[in-house]
């Protein structure tokens, strides 16, 4: 599908008109406006960043709240977490091509549970993001999608809060769940 620029163009206007705490998305002609996350959410995605940090490779940074863009799709997304290039962030438009990114963290919002497990999955891999991790705090669980191509990612793990979940190169490192906390 090809980008609509009259659709750009309200997403535009949404992300101009929506207070400083809103998150504005875009995707498949839909506009998401969702308020600032709870401190649970960004306790949870403080301890992931942590263990992400400390095996981020060489020449990536990690960036939360920063849209990524598909050329070939209408869609913008906004994941929690992200890891990119640091030259991708040499832009003032703050729209950065989503296969970039090393990998997309979500922690479900309690609200909008469907915007991550529905809408963000069917995009990512769609958009090129190769490793997305959902955190679930309302089901205490964490999920690793990976090996993406056009359509979906092909491999799926499932863990329960406390466990160990292997997250693979370019990070590679096991992420400890036992700091997360449930909502």
């Amino acid at each position: 599908m090809a980008v609509n620029p009259q659709h750009l163009e309200l997403f535009a206007e949404a992300q101009r008109i929506a207070p400083k705490s809103m998150k504005v998305e875009y995707t498949d002609g839909t506009i998401i406006m969702q308020a600032s996350p709870s401190a649970p959410h960004e306790l949870n995605l403080t301890k992931i960043r942590a263990q992400f940090d400390r095996h981020v490779p060489q020449g990536a940074v990690p960036v939360g709240n920063i849209d990524l863009v598909s050329a070939n799709i209408t869609k913008a997304r906004n994941p929690d977490l992200t890891y990119l290039p640091e030259d991708a962030l040499e832009t003032v438009s703050g729209k950065i091509p989503a296969d970039l990114a090393l990998l997309a963290v979500e922690v479900v919002s309690p609200s909008n549970p469907e915007n991550d497990w529905v809408g963000k999955l069917r995009d990512y891999p769609v958009m090129g993001v190769p490793l997305y991790l959902i955190v679930d705090p309302r089901q205490k669980t964490v999920t690793l999608f990976s090996r993406p191509d056009a359509t979906r990612y092909h491999r799926r793990e499932d863990i329960a809060f406390g466990e160990q979940i292997p997250i693979p190169d370019p990070f590679g490192f096991d992420l400890d769940t036992s700091v997360l906390r449930p909502y």
